[in-house]
């Protein structure tokens, strides 16, 4: 948790061009966002702990020591002009540290609250964002009982460091509530009731200090073993739904006064959207817009860190497939791209992750259809 003294640095000047962008963590998001500095003259240094991580190809250096290497948190602080993160699980600690020091976007409280799923469905809950059905529960005798209360099929989700499915058990009634409970062997878990949808969601909003938001257009997501396989735009939904969602995005934004990006995953059902969850970052849903958008998630979270005018969200093409490329392609070694590479619209990404395994994102691919 992060201590209530915890004070953070506001800062809304504008940080010109060859200044320096301070990331924790070092993965493909950490080396997206690099790229997207480099291009706007930005420098940058990455924390991880993963000597030559992805983000170390396009950073000017790497600090190489483990998240809550407070020594290791404070020389690059000392660094950098501004700080961003590009996943959720940092230690409280360290982002608060940081934030003391120096412009942390998002904030330690954005943080806390999105990757903590009690406290994510509580804020949503208080401030009238449609979610599903559920409960906390903090023992197996608590899981049994909400699986009761909400009846029918659930789901039980660790509160804290959960991700690509991990951390998860579908139950199908109260009888296996027990038995999931001591699978998953956590402090703190969500029972979700199973929404019955048509298709899954997701809208990416960028905001800066001053409010002013930009949306990106709804992407239409397909998963397999719970793990993001395609994203479409457009989505095909009703321009009424479209609106709605982007108008959700803009909300939950706001409410939470994100700085930076923030991506809304949503139900579409037969009676609305639902919130599913919500991640302060540039997400795998939105790396289509490095292709398909005049402004890239990546770049758009660069300037509203460094306090620049939002760029434009437009889609310019009519339409774009993002495949992730997960370790399962490497099972013979590296895959022949000869393939791809060939396909008119197609635009290959691979990360530089050394080690392939199931399951693991290393790269993905975007095929666009041009306009016209």
């Amino acid at each position: 948790m992060i201590p209530e003294t915890a004070t953070a640095v506001h800062d809304t000047t504008p940080l010109a061009p060859g200044g320096t962008i301070g990331v924790v963590g070092g993965g493909q998001l950490g080396r997206m966002i690099g790229v997207a500095a480099r291009q706007l003259g930005y420098r940058m240094i990455v924390l991880d702990p993963t000597p030559d991580c992805p983000a170390a190809a396009v950073a000017d250096a790497q600090v190489t020591a483990a998240y809550d290497d407070r020594e290791a948190a404070l020389e690059l602080v000392e660094r950098c002009d501004r700080l961003t993160f590009e996943f959720e699980n940092v230690p409280a600690e360290t982002l608060a540290m940081l934030a003391e020091r120096k412009p942390t976007h998002p904030s330690p409280r954005v943080l806390e609250t999105c990757r903590h799923r009690a406290l994510e469905k509580s804020f949503l809950d208080q401030n009238g964002f449609p979610v599903a059905r559920h409960r906390v529960v903090r023992s197996g005798e608590d899981a049994e009982r909400a699986a009761g209360e909400l009846g029918g099929e659930t789901i039980l989700k660790t509160a804290e460091f959960g991700y690509d499915g991990k951390g998860q058990r579908r139950l199908k009634d109260a009888s296996q509530a027990r038995a999931a409970w001591d699978e998953l062997d956590c402090p703190t878990a969500v029972l979700e009731a199973v929404v019955p949808f048509e298709r899954e969601l997701s809208v990416i909003c960028a905001r800066r200090a001053d409010g002013q938001t930009a949306v990106f257009p709804v992407a239409e997501n397909v998963h397999e073993n719970h793990i993001l396989f395609t994203s479409t735009v457009p989505a095909a939904i009703s321009p009424e739904r479209e609106r709605e969602a982007r108008e959700l995005g803009v909300a939950i934004a706001t409410a939470l006064d994100v700085v930076g990006l923030l991506c809304v995953e949503l139900f579409d059902t037969a009676e609305g959207l639902v919130v599913n969850e919500l991640a302060p970052r540039p997400h795998n849903s939105g790396h289509h817009t490095i292709e398909s958008c005049a402004t890239s998630q990546f770049e758009q979270h660069v300037r509203a860190l460094c306090g620049l005018p939002l760029g434009s969200p437009e889609c310019i093409v009519e339409q774009a497939v993002m495949t992730n490329l997960l370790g399962d392609l490497w099972s013979d070694g590296e895959p022949d791209w000869t393939g791809v590479l060939a396909e008119p619209g197609a635009a290959l990404h691979l990360y530089g992750k050394r080690d392939a395994r199931v399951g693991r994102k290393m790269g993905h691919v975007t095929r666009i259809t041009p306009r016209g």
